[in-house]
């Protein structure tokens, strides 16, 4: 009697738990025979228990069943539905130039500037320069096909100096006063006279010939044989450094190549022709016996060694390469004594 109530009581709760499902349906087909178990990872039986069977839509049950595609439906409606992006149209839209509007009114970048406008050195204020670097490289150069014998007399020349030459200068300048000294430079500078005024007469330098006649005239006469320059400090006539070397390159003729000589040191093919027609108009090369000429000449050297004894010296310690660096202090010089 007490199983009889139970399973009465057990099926009147299964009724009231499926009679609102039921009352909607077919009641032949039920619930169970409409709806797979799983389908695609999804549950459908807890789909079914969450979805109210009022909804009316395609989440509804129909006059043919709850379909599959309904019971999905129905999940859709009910499901959390998360935030959707905003849509296109809720967007504000760029504002865009109207039609129509002609292209110069639309703000672009700047164009740039053409090339030719853009800030530029002048040519002609680069040229020249360009120019004078040339040619000071130009100048600074010069065939040296002779290389190793020009350095061998260099280092003849040079060990002659340090050795030689320089302790004889500082033994005279021990000796004699610089005042001295500079008469003794003067006196040979004046006697010397013959080559500045040929080889300005040569060049055309009419006016420099002139100078060199009146200062030598004064010199010999006031200037006692020319051992006070009286013609400079009286008269204020400068002397002139001119010789057949110079001449010979006025008239376009260049240092062709350089050459080393002992004891006279640097020099080019040029210098070398002017240093032979030089000595024919040094008035010391005519006295007899031939070895005065020599003797006069050293003195000469050994005068001019003691009134400057550092450009030689400052030079070679200051360069890394004392031959070039002589060779083309040499040159340079030579080249800025044509020119004027």
């Amino acid at each position: 009697m007490r199983g009889k109530i139970f399973y009465g009581l057990l099926l009147i709760a299964c009724l009231s738990l499926a009679g609102p499902a039921w009352g909607d349906g077919n009641p032949q087909q039920g619930i169970g025979t409409s709806v797979p178990g799983l389908a695609n990872g999804r549950d459908d039986k807890a789909v079914l228990s969450m979805a109210p069977s009022s909804a009316a839509g395609t989440g509804a049950v129909s006059e043919k069943g709850i379909e599959k595609k309904d019971v999905f439906a129905a999940y859709d409606e009910i499901a959390p539905k998360s935030e959707a992006a905003p849509k296109a149209e809720s967007l504000p839209k760029a504002e865009s130039p109207a039609e129509g509007a002609p292209a110069s009114k639309v703000e672009s970048p700047a164009e740039t500037a053409p090339a030719s406008e853009v800030a530029t050195p002048p040519e002609s204020q680069a040229a020249p320069d360009e120019a004078k670097q040339e040619e000071a490289t130009e100048e600074a150069t010069i065939a040296d096909p002779i290389e190793p014998w020009n350095r061998a007399m260099f280092q003849f020349n040079d060990k002659l100096y340090f050795w030689f030459l320089k302790p004889v200068a500082r033994g005279y300048n021990a000796v004699f006063p610089e005042p001295v000294r500079v008469s003794v430079r003067d006196f040979f500078r004046n006697a010397a006279m013959p080559v500045r005024f040929v080889s300005s007469l040569f060049q055309g330098k009419l006016k420099g010939a002139g100078t060199e006649i009146a200062r030598f005239s004064i010199n010999t006469t006031l200037g006692l044989a020319g051992f006070f320059d009286v013609a400079k400090s009286w008269f204020n006539l400068d002397p002139s450094e001119e010789d057949l070397g110079q001449t010979l390159g006025s008239y376009g003729m260049g240092g062709m190549m350089y050459i080393v000589w002992p004891f006279l040191g640097p020099s080019t093919v040029r210098d070398t022709l002017g240093f032979a027609g030089d000595s024919f108009l040094d008035p010391f090369n005519y006295i007899d016996p031939f070895y005065i000429p020599f003797g006069v000449h050293a003195y000469e050297q050994i005068n001019k060694t003691s009134l400057d004894l550092k450009t030689y010296e400052d030079l070679v310690e200051s360069s890394l390469e004392p031959y070039i660096a002589v060779r083309d202090a040499f040159i340079q010089n030579r080249n800025e004594m044509i020119r004027k």
